[in-house]
């Protein structure tokens, strides 16, 4: 799993020159704008739906509709755009959403492995498909799924991105690589530091925008899938009218004549320069509560200009703190047995 979380520079690069050589820019913004955006992917596959929402922001001219199941919504049509994502081309969920949008009449595009079920489902609908090369677990291949979603936003125009922006999220992913190999002792290793906070605790992990939501929520299905471990997600400011309850709750609560810790709530934090002024007293509010009932806050700064820079920086440290954790742990990251004995029931 070090390895592939390390080449997800090499992802976005190799992820972007699929979608400019799939023409998915121009064939996309040759059918003009659509009403609307669904993006339909499961797992991992779903993360870029997330991002290509935070990318676009509110200022968006158009919804971006994220499903993560087997059915599209009713009012969706022949004006509206189905993005289909399945890493694997094979999800289940993902093929009866793309069968269904071409029924409808739907636009679509097509991201997933090449010569997949997925890839006959846009040929057979002379829809454009982004064959990318997926290998190992798709969780592992976020931004090779993920690229495609962003150049096919900026055809659309509701984002501006071009071969310099994805350079930048690249070489931001080089660095956390760099920071965060193997190597690097813990105080200085990000990564390490970052599993280490984690460790015996129940993440409570909250983002407070779009940019930084998607990251958060990146990071608590990193740490299911990778550390097998137990992780909630949150959203300011809805996480304030519920989830900050649990500070006063028994995961809160710490014997300090006990032998051993028990596991505990920890607060996660992801911030951003782009948060409403209401959210940031939200966000400063709740720590500062955190902190009065003792419990432990993790801040993580999201860094650069661009959203996708910022989510960058974040799901980078992310996929490492998660695979470091799950090392600390003894276990395994790679294998999901679970999730694999479970399609294995529901099989016809």
């Amino acid at each position: 799993m070090l390895p592939a979380v390390a080449a997800s520079a090499a992802h976005v690069r190799t992820g972007y020159r699929a979608a400019v050589e799939a023409g998915v820019a121009e064939r996309l913004s040759g059918h003009g704008r659509p009403r609307a955006v669904v993006v339909a992917g499961v797992g991992a596959s779903a993360v870029g739906g997330d991002m290509l929402a935070a990318v676009a922001g509110n200022g968006a001219p158009l919804p971006i509709v994220r499903l993560r199941s087997y059915q599209l919504p009713g009012w969706v049509g022949a004006t509206d755009l189905v993005i289909a994502v399945s890493g694997s081309g094979s999800a289940e969920e993902t093929l009866s959403v793309a069968t269904q949008a071409v029924r409808r009449g739907c636009s679509l595009l097509g991201v997933g492995a090449p010569h997949s079920p997925l890839e006959a489902v846009a040929t057979q609908a002379s829809a454009p498909y982004v064959a990318v090369p997926v290998s190992g677990e798709s969780r592992a291949n976020l931004w090779l799924l993920a690229t495609p979603l962003v150049v096919a936003a900026a055809g659309l125009r509701l984002a501006q991105a071009d071969a310099d922006l994805f350079e930048r999220v690249a070489k931001s992913l080089e660095d956390m690589a760099h920071r965060c190999r193997p190597s690097s002792e813990s105080f200085i290793n990000p990564g390490k530091s970052l599993a280490m906070d984690l460790a015996e605790s129940l993440p409570m992990i909250w983002g407070t925008s779009s940019v930084t939501s998607a990251a958060a929520y990146r990071l608590a299905c990193q740490l299911h899938t990778n550390a097998k471990y137990p992780a909630i997600y949150g959203e300011l400011p809805e996480a304030d009218h519920n989830q900050v309850v649990a500070f006063d709750g028994p995961m809160a609560e710490r014997d300090i004549f006990a032998d051993t810790s028990g596991r505990a709530l920890r607060l996660v934090v992801l911030r951003d320069v782009d948060e409403h002024p209401q959210v940031k007293r939200r966000r400063e509010a709740s720590v500062r509560l955190a902190h009065d009932r003792g419990v432990p806050v993790t801040e993580l700064a999201a860094e650069g200009v661009h959203p996708l820079e910022r989510m960058a920086t974040l799901i980078g440290l992310a996929d490492y703190a998660s695979t470091y954790l799950a090392l600390g742990y003894a276990i395994d990251p790679t294998p999901v047995s679970a999730i694999t004995e479970l399609k294995a029931r529901i099989s016809p």
